[in-house]
Order: C-alpha cells, then sequence, then structure tokens
C-alpha cells in the first residue's frame, strides 16, 4: 500500500489547490497524488452523472464539493486501499475457530481517523460506489466486501485492467443477494453432497472413501463453475483431483451412478471404457456429458491419478490443450481445466509452482485454469503451521499475479460467488485465478484413522460443528425471507426421502455418454499382444513423399538470412544425399516428422532447447541473422495441412512431461515428443515416469504413445551427462507396458517414430538417444533405407563373413557399438560378429534365438559401457535366459561414469579390449 502520510501531514489549502491544479494541468501534479485525485474526480463524476441521468464525457473534470476536508478524504482513501489489499487478512473465513492475528493494521487511528469521524460525510464513498456518505457506511461496505465471509488476495496484480475488474466485482456486485432459483440449487448441491457421505458412511462402515465431510460445498462450488462457464461457452471441463471427495465428485458432478460406485466398493467393478479402471476407487477416473442450467451440453472428465497427490495436475492441462487443438479449433477457452488441491499438497509440491510459470508461455498455454483448494487445514496429520512458511497456502498464486478468493467454506452462498467470479476472470483475462475455500476434514486422513491423536484441540471443536449443509439451512431459517425458510424446510424433508430410497438401493440412471472424435479414435485401437512385437509394421515412404520432405527442409524462404554456420550445415546435408544417397540423423529425425504431417498427423515436440537441440544437430527452428526471425523448417511442407509444432520449454521436467503425457492422452493420432537436455534430467520427473508412463495402462486402461528421448553416452562428460539410466526403465518393463530402444542409425530411428502412430495401439515410447553419434557416418542412412523396410529390432554383423568361422559374439546396445565396429575393422576380426540390440523391451527373443542358431560356434558376451550394476545386464539375466553369455562392463559403481576424461578412456578402451581378447 502507498505511503499517503507527506500528503495527510499537509494543508488542506495545499491539497485544495493540488487539486485545482489537477483540474486545470494533470501532469503537474505529483504522481501518486494524481492517481488518487484520478480515482476520486472519476467516482464523483460518475456518481453526479448518475444521479442527474446523464452521461459523464470522457477526460471531463468535476470539482468536488467546496469546502471538501482533503486531510480527512485522503484518510478515508488510504483506509479503502488497505481494505481493497490487506482485507484478506482479517476476513472470516475460518469455519471452526478465530484465525490467527497477521498484522493487517486496518483500525481506524492507523489512518489518522478515529470513531468520530464514523458519522462523517465523505466525497470519497464514490469511490466504491456509494457516493457522499458517512464513514460508517464506507466501513460497513468495506468490511462486507473484503472482510466478511471471503477476502480476496489480489494486491500484487500489476495490471490494472485486472485490478479495475476485481475491485468492481467486489465492491459493486458481490453483496448483491442470489436470487431464490439460485439458493434453491446451493441448497439441492448441498443436499446430494452431505447423503452421499451419510450413505456411503452408514452403508460402508470403516471402509476407505477419503470423505467430503467438512467440505461438501466443494459440490455447489463446481457445479456453479460449470454452469458458469458453460454460459460463457465452454465446452469441456477437464478435473484433476486427489483422493479426498473424488468419489463425491463422481457422484453429484459427473453424474457416477451409486450402482456403479457400490460395484467398486464391493470389487466387482467392470473397467469403464470412458476413462479406464483397474485401480483403487478413490484413483479412477470417469467421463460423462452433462446438460448445464442454459441447455447446453458440456463434457466432463475427471483424470485418473496415483496417491502423488499434484502428478495429476500438468496432466490435466496437456489434455486440455489437446483437445482444445484439435476438437475446439485451438480455441482454448473452450476447454476449462479445474485443479482441486488440498491446502497442503498445494504449499509443499514443487510440480505446482512448475505448472504456475508454465501457464503463460506460448507452448503450455490453456486458457487460464481455475484452482479449487479444499482447504483441510491439515494435511495427514501435519498442522498448517509446520506445512509451509508463507501465510497461505495459496502464496505461490503471486509469481504469476493470479488472484486469490479465500472463502468460508460453511458460507456456500460466497463460496458460489466466488466460483462465479473465478469463471468470469478465466473467461475475461484467459489467465489462472484461485479459489481457496476454507474448511475442515471430518475424520482423520481416512475413515478409519483417529484424528484426535494428532489434534485433539482442532478435532475436539470439529466434533461440535454442524455440516455445511446444516449451517446453510439454520441460516436460511433464521435470516431468509418466508420464501427461503419454505424452501429450507422443503429440502430438509426432500434430503431424508432421498437418503432413505439410496438406503433402499433405488437405481439411478448413467447418463447418456456421446463420445468425441478423439475417444472413437481410441476405441479403434486394440490390446497390444506378445506377437505384436515379432515383426514391426512397414513404415516405408515413397520415393515422391522423400523428395517432397527433404527439399522442404533444405529450402530456405525468400527473405530469410539463416546464419552462415547454418546455411553450410544444409548444403552440406544436401551434398550428403547427392553424393552418397545418405541422410544424417538429425535429418532422419525431421524427415520422420515430415512423413507424419503427409499422412496427416500433427506432431508436437518439446523440452529444453528442441528448436536447434542440446548438441545443436536438430536446428528444426531457425532463426534470421539480421532480423532474429523464427522460421519452422516443417512449416512449408508442400500438401500438408498437419502442424508441427515445437516448442523449446521451461527449466522444467517434472511439470512438463506430465504435460506431454496428457497432450498424448488426449489423442492417439498425434506423435508428441519430449526430449530431456540430457538423459539423467529426467531424474526429476521420475513421479510421473512411474505413477504414469509405466504403469497407467495397467491401472487405469489408457493408453498413450508419447515419446521420450533421453540423450545417453559415455563421453568423458562426468556422472550427470553419461547415464539416462538404463537399468530404471528396464526395471519397470512388464506386461509389454513400454517400448524401451537404443538406436544408432538415422533409418530405424525415423522408422521407430513412424511405428509409433502405425501400430493398432500405443505404447511409450522410450529412446536412449545419442549425443555425440549424432554426426558419427556410421549413423547416417542410406535413401532406400528411408522408401523400404521397417524398424529393426535387432542388427546384425555385416563384416563377418562367415558365420561358421565367427568365434565370438558381441551383443550390445547403443553407442558402444561404434567403438565395437571400429576395433573389429581395424584389426580385421572376422572371428568376431558385433550385434545391435536396437530395441532392449520388449526384448526381441526370436530374432535373437535365430542369430544364436546362426553363430551356434561362437561364445556370446553382453557388452556395456554402464558400470554393471547399471544398463541393461540385470535385465537381460532376468529375461535372457536360452542363450548362454557371459557380461563385459565397468566394474559396478556409485555413481554412473567417472568425471575425468583420462579415467574415462582408460576404462573405455579396457572394455573394448577385453571384449576382443575372449
Amino acid at each position: 500500500m502507498k505511503d499517503f502520510s507527506y500528503i495527510t501531514s499537509s494543508s488542506p489549502e495545499f491539497i485544495e489547490n493540488m487539486y485545482k491544479e489537477f483540474v486545470k494541468n494533470p501532469e503537474n501534479v505529483d504522481t501518486e497524488l494524481k492517481k488518487f485525485f484520478e480515482g476520486f474526480d472519476f467516482a464523483i463524476g460518475n456518481g453526479l452523472a448518475e444521479k442527474n441521468g446523464t452521461t459523464r464525457a470522457a477526460g471531463s473534470s468535476t470539482l468536488a464539493t467546496p469546502g471538501t476536508d482533503w486531510r480527512k478524504e485522503i484518510a478515508v482513501y488510504r483506509l479503502i486501499l488497505g481494505y481493497r489489499n490487506k482485507g484478506h487478512l482479517l476476513a472470516d473465513t475460518n469455519p471452526i475457530k478465530k484465525r490467527k492475528d497477521r498484522g493487517a493494521n486496518l483500525d481506524l487511528p492507523f489512518f489518522g481517523l478515529s470513531e468520530e469521524d464514523l458519522d462523517n460525510e465523505y466525497e470519497a464513498g464514490s469511490l466504491i460506489g456509494l457516493g457522499t456518505t458517512p464513514l460508517r457506511n464506507i466501513l460497513s461496505h468495506l468490511k462486507k466486501c473484503y472482510a466478511g465471509h471471503v477476502g480476496i488476495e489480489f494486491k500484487y496484480i500489476s495490471d490494472q485492467k485486472k485490478v479495475d475488474w476485481l475491485t468492481n466485482e467486489m465492491e459493486k456486485k458481490f453483496t448483491n443477494p442470489l436470487p431464490l432459483e439460485q439458493k434453491k440449487r446451493i441448497l439441492e448441491k448441498l443436499n446430494e453432497g452431505v447423503m452421499f457421505e451419510k450413505f456411503l458412511h452408514t452403508k460402508y462402515v470403516g471402509q476407505k472413501r477419503f470423505s467430503l465431510e467438512g467440505g461438501e460445498t466443494t459440490i455447489p462450488a463446481l457445479d456453479a463453475i460449470i454452469n458458469k462457464g458453460a454460459e460463457l461457452e465452454v465446452k469441456e471441463v477437464v478435473i484433476g483431483m486427489a483422493h479426498r471427495g473424488r468419489l463425491n465428485v463422481l457422484a453429484n458432478i459427473l453424474g457416477k451412478t451409486y450402482e456403479q460406485i457400490f460395484s467398486e466398493f464391493e470389487g466387482t467393478g467392470e473397467i469403464n471404457q470412458t476413462m479406464g479402471s483397474g485401480d483403487v476407487k478413490y484413483h479412477l477416473g470417469y467421463g460423462s456429458v452433462i446438460e448445464a442450467a442454459n441447455g447446453e451440453k458440456v463434457h466432463l472428465k475427471l483424470m485418473p491419478n496415483p496417491s502423488h497427490l499434484e502428478a495429476v495436475d500438468p496432466v490435466v492441462l496437456g489434455f486440455a490443450r489437446s483437445s482444445a487443438n484439435i476438437l475446439h479449433n485451438e480455441r482454448y477457452e473452450s476447454v476449462l481445466p479445474i485443479l482441486i488441491h488440498g491446502d497442503a499438497a498445494l504449499a509443499g509440491q514443487g510440480v505446482v509452482y512448475e505448472l504456475l510459470q508454465m501457464s503463460k508461455l506460448n507452448g503450455y498455454y490453456t486458457g487460464g485454469t481455475i484452482h479449487f483448494v479444499i482447504n483441510n487445514q491439515i494435511g495427514f496429520t501435519t498442522d498448517f503451521s509446520d506445512a509451509r512458511s508463507s501465510d497461505y497456502c495459496t502464496s505461490l498464486a503471486a509469481i504469476v499475479q493470479s488472484p486469490v478468493l479465500h472463502v468460508n467454506g460453511d458460507d456456500p452462498e460466497a463460496v458460489v460467488k466466488c466460483a462465479e467470479i473465478a469463471m468470469r476472470y478465466r473467461n475475461e483475462f484467459h489467465a489462472d485465478v484461485f479459489i481457496d475455500m476454507v474448511c475442515y476434514r471430518k475424520h482423520g486422513h481416512n475413515e478409519g484413522d483417529d484424528p484426535k491423536f494428532t489434534q485433539p484441540t482442532m478435532y475436539a471443536l470439529i466434533d461440535k460443528h454442524p455440516n455445511p449443509r446444516e449451517v446453510y439451512i439454520k441460516y436460511l431459517l433464521d435470516k431468509g425471507e418466508e420464501d427461503t425458510k419454505e424452501l429450507a424446510k422443503e429440502m430438509e424433508k426432500k434430503f431424508w426421502d432421498d437418503l432413505q430410497d439410496r438406503l433402499d438401493e433405488v437405481k439411478q440412471h448413467p447418463l447418456p455418454y456421446t463420445y468425441q472424435d478423439p475417444e472413437l479414435q481410441w476405441k479403434s485401437l486394440r490390446k497390444a499382444t506378445a506377437l505384436d512385437f515379432e515383426k514391426s509394421p512397414d513404415t516405408a515412404i515413397s520415393g515422391e513423399h522423400f523428395k517432397t520432405i527433404f527439399d522442404a527442409l533444405m529450402k530456405i524462404p525468400d527473405g530469410f538470412t539463416p546464419l552462415r554456420k547454418v546455411a553450410k550445415l544444409l548444403q552440406d546435408k544436401v551434398k550428403l544425399l547427392e553424393t552418397e544417397q545418405k541422410v544424417d540423423w538429425a535429418t532422419g529425425e525431421l524427415m520422420a516428422f515430415g512423413s507424419l504431417l503427409l499422412d496427416g498427423s500433427d506432431v508436437r515436440m518439446s523440452g529444453q532447447d528442441v528448436g536447434r537441440g542440446t548438441f545443436s544437430s536438430r536446428h528444426a527452428v531457425l532463426r534470421d541473422e539480421v532480423t532474429d526471425a523464427a522460421y519452422n523448417r516443417l512449416s512449408g511442407l508442400p500438401g500438408s495441412t498437419a502442424k508441427f509444432r515445437i516448442y523449446n520449454s521451461l527449466l522444467s521436467e517434472y511439470a512438463v512431461l506430465g504435460f506431454e503425457y496428457g497432450f498424448a492422452l488426449a489423442t492417439p493420432n498425434v506423435l508428441v515428443v519430449w526430449e530431456a537436455q540430457f538423459g539423467d534430467f529426467a531424474n526429476g520427473a521420475q513421479t510421473l515416469i512411474d505413477q504414469f508412463i509405466t504403469s497407467a495402462e495397467q491401472k487405469w486402461n489408457r493408453m498413450d504413445g508419447l515419446v521420450m528421448l533421453l540423450p545417453h553416452g559415455f563421453e568423458g562428460q562426468g556422472p550427470e551427462h553419461s547415464s539416462a539410466r538404463i537399468e530404471r526403465f528396464l526395471q519397470s518393463c512388464a506386461e509389454l507396458n513400454i517400448v524401451v530402444t537404443n538406436i544408432t542409425t538415422a533409418a530405424n530411428y525415423f522408422h521407430a517414430l513412424r511405428r509409433q502412430l502405425k501400430w493398432p495401439f500405443r505404447k511409450p515410447l522410450i529412446n536412449f538417444a545419442p549425443k555425440a553419434n549424432l554426426r558419427h557416418p556410421g549413423s547416417y542412412s542410406l535413401k532406400e533405407e528411408f522408401t523400404n523396410g521397417r524398424f529393426r529390432e535387432v542388427i546384425d554383423d555385416a563384416f563377418a563373413d562367415d558365420p561358421v568361422t565367427v568365434k565370438t559374439v558381441l551383443f550390445c546396445s547403443g553407442k558402444i557399438y561404434f567403438d565395437l565396429a571400429e576395433k573389429q575393422v581395424k584389426d580385421n576380426r572376422k572371428d568376431v560378429a558385433v550385434i545391435r540390440m536396437e530395441q532392449l523391451y520388449p526384448l526381441p527373443k526370436k530374432q535373437l534365438d535365430d542369430l544364436y542358431a546362426k553363430y551356434k560356434n561362437a561364445v556370446w558376451y553382453w557388452v556395456q559401457e554402464e558400470p554393471l550394476n547399471m544398463g541393461a545386464a540385470s535385465f537381460l539375466q532376468m529375461n535372457l535366459k536360452d542363450i548362454n553369455y557371459g557380461i563385459i562392463g565397468r566394474k559396478p559403481s556409485a555413481a554412473p561414469a567417472s568425471g575425468f576424461m583420462k579415467v574415462h578412456k582408460a576404462e573405455q578402451e579396457e572394455i573394448i579390449n577385453t571384449a576382443f581378447s575372449m
């Protein structure tokens, strides 16, 4: 808040003269005083115009009443600013106990006012829409707007349009009473929310359900958001939330029937074809189509998610972005993401910070997210005083200047008003907004847990506290008009009648569901079988398509001046094809992308520095040397209407990988690629990998075709830039859940990318990508390898002539192949065959068995550059039982690699020499 002490210490005559000067020439007045006079003048002028039934001309000025006490007027203005900025610190938002004193300093003396001034009239009342009025009225209005059951936090917002919009909402609209029909709707949704919990508590005693009791106002809040969204042309809502309240939201927002939920409680649930199944009931997703209050149909989706609380957040946003791209012509406002947080998780989980930093970025924008916090004031057993250092669990909203509406969960009308404000704000500014609904958790972390072990005082209060429905009914009976009192009595009877119907298991009718186009595409796919991985589908392209794509990649548009280095790189690529009929790695990748575009499929790629490529190889996006303009090399592909979208991401792995996974989850017909800057950076996204990428198909019946590119290879760059941790992914491999490759040639990489969309199913692909070998001539491929064939899971030796004379077979994967092949050729070792395993999982057993029979006179060794406790060694020992082989690699190590180049070279030489001395 601005310091106006220098103004209030000035004489009234001085301020009067300054005001007259402002009316004549505003630029001659101090900046802060000018801002005050502008607001003061505008408010008074508008007030007089309205009173006289006229329209105030823009830019006109209206003199204040003669004899205005400027010192007091400015003091009142400061009071107004004080409540706007810090009223939330006083707001009565906690339903079970008195709030902690956070030193708001909003008493009258702080502003140079006293109780003697309360009955004096002040023109500053015009600033909040009251006109000239006593201070008592001004103070009362400020408390209703900013320090009642709602406290709005927005003082950090620098955009004046947003500030003005929010102040107008709070000061001019918020205190308006709700119509009777809306009160009835609120009471109906509260009835449903409370009844659901009572029913389950009665029917399934002691079972975990992570109930919403204490926070049932969530149900009318979500209902209000969705209905207001429908009015504002939202067509689809994608929701992410953790356990608490999930079953209630499924039943009372998404319309999942009690019968369906009962079957899950009793362990007889069938897989839901819309959003999947196969996990505990409070992790499941669901989809439905509801009819909003205005008659519009809205698709609702609750995403499945694990116990890792906020892990679902980026998945929701990626899904929403993808759906907006595919179904709504990139009108992001048509798809509304709602993230429902717990207070402890919101404050404690770093992925939320990453997510907020993404919210305004070009590659990750979704038109604004509504964050709804079910603030139970506790995390498992941890008090909020131990759960965060910030005043609020929502304090991180300030980093992207998102407003926060703190609201008392026992006042459903206030909560619903906040929900509607949030939805309108999102529609107006296409930005994130937070609702922090302060409530409580009726039971322990789950229904079998006794919360009094750790919070005896708090739970003594909760035990005596009526639920939000009871609080609202009492409010209507005590303070309502006659019609609202009748409503309360009517709804009370209906509540108990409906509850008895549920106990008698009167069946609901499931909502009809209309599948969207991407969902129909998913339904047209099938589950993979082991036979599918014995031979890859044909993924070659025609010579005509090859030429079209290659020429488009190498063409520089007129008027564009690339860097000389880049121009030479492109010339060298053209020359390589002309003279040797070969294509390098980076071109092979872009050829794959281009071929999919010609097939009609979009391609999306993101990651740190992916436009250029970390190792200066990709150059998918060029920069003009003079203007700095960007040029996407696949943007002008003739004959293609599909889009290649490539985005340099923020320095995040967890949230960005989650976003891309969610994007791919929304559609099977877009190739979605995420590249780590270095492979081990994927460590930062391990939660997402474990909980979604490697297990979601088994848990939730959800396929996903995301491609992860993880640069991998030991080059003497130290432990942090060598290993992408192949062993971790292979350890997670089972039931055909993912595909793991370590590819060595441009053409094989090309076919692997195309195979992702040619399979009649979808699998995440984790490819351990080369670094130094991006420019290795051995990784280049002949043109004919693109126009013929398919992905090769295993590549046989091409140097040893006679398999009968081969005494040693070295089979390996990835970069070390080139070191072994170089030694083989240099020493002319025809008695040694070097075989490449391009795909590690699913393990190509039949092809290996055939080679084992071919080289029946040889001794086999698995050779890897990783330490023996890492890499693929242990995976092969467990899964490759039909071949007898030894293992050669670095000795077991705690860190992946040495940080000293000399040590690295010595170790690498030892591996190669050992392999050829066997």
